[in-house]
């Protein structure tokens, strides 16, 4: 059954975790601890298919992980024969976002580009690097390798980031055959992102708690204490930044 296949294409993709991967995740979590016991900040940004959303203000997941997105909406048509529209007007954004926002040196953002070749996933961490901000990379090298980078600089995502993890994912995301069609569905990039994500965090938890600094952590508000420890969490991570 396409069940089970596909549950068999996740195990492989945990396989793959497991056996390769997890010197890079001890690297990141690392990266994130430093940050968190030297004032710093660590941020997630879109990693694809709103995947990010879990990692943010979750049960059982850490406090100090916080959103960062941006947008600018101009309004200024012009004639298509004048044709104004600057070429890298989407970097441009990016690099303002970053120049303006509160990234500070010594903080961390997690991002993501499934084939690394996107333009903005690669700018924004160019940008990151700039300002010293550490970046972490969820990216699948297999995709990566037969693929050309649409950024004018030439570069994949894992090229450009501090730490990057490699997800697993095929050329193509998607890892099942399916009879009647002719091509492989089903992605699995969205699941090892997201065991990515919670395997890099509760790392960061476990070192915490050893080195006698356990970080905040939410609890679920479903709990008959749920929304008093919800705000006696978020007032500490407040007070103490981790």
């Amino acid at each position: 059954m396409i069940s089970q296949k596909y549950l068999k294409a996740v195990r492989d993709v945990l396989t793959h975790l497991e056996q390769t991967q997890l010197p890079a995740i001890e690297r990141a979590a690392d990266l994130v601890v430093h940050a968190l016991t030297h004032r710093g900040v660590v941020y997630c940004t879109e990693i694809g298919h709103g995947i990010q959303g879990d990692f943010v203000h979750r049960a059982g997941g850490l406090a100090a992980v916080q959103h960062f997105s941006y947008k600018l909406d101009l309004t200024e048509k012009s004639p298509q024969c004048f044709n104004r529209q600057a070429p890298d007007r989407d970097l441009e954004t990016i690099r303002f976002a970053v120049q303006t926002s509160n990234l500070r040196a010594g903080d961390v953002l997690l991002l993501g580009s499934v084939s690394g070749k996107n333009r903005g996933p690669v700018e924004l961490a160019l940008a990151c690097r700039a300002k010293g901000v550490k970046t972490i990379g969820l990216t699948s090298v297999a995709y990566s390798r037969q693929v050309e980078s649409l950024h004018p600089s030439g570069k994949k995502l894992s090229e450009v980031v501090d730490v990057a993890i490699d997800n697993g994912a095929p050329y193509g995301d998607a890892a099942v055959e399916i009879p009647g069609y002719a091509h492989k569905l089903l992605p699995v990039s969205g699941v090892s992102c997201a065991v990515i994500g919670h395997m890099l965090w509760g790392r960061v938890m476990e070192k915490m708690a050893a080195a006698g600094t356990p970080a905040t952590v939410f609890q679920s508000l479903n709990r008959p204490t749920g929304v008093e420890d919800l705000k006696k969490a978020e007032q500490q991570y407040n007070e103490r930044g981790y």
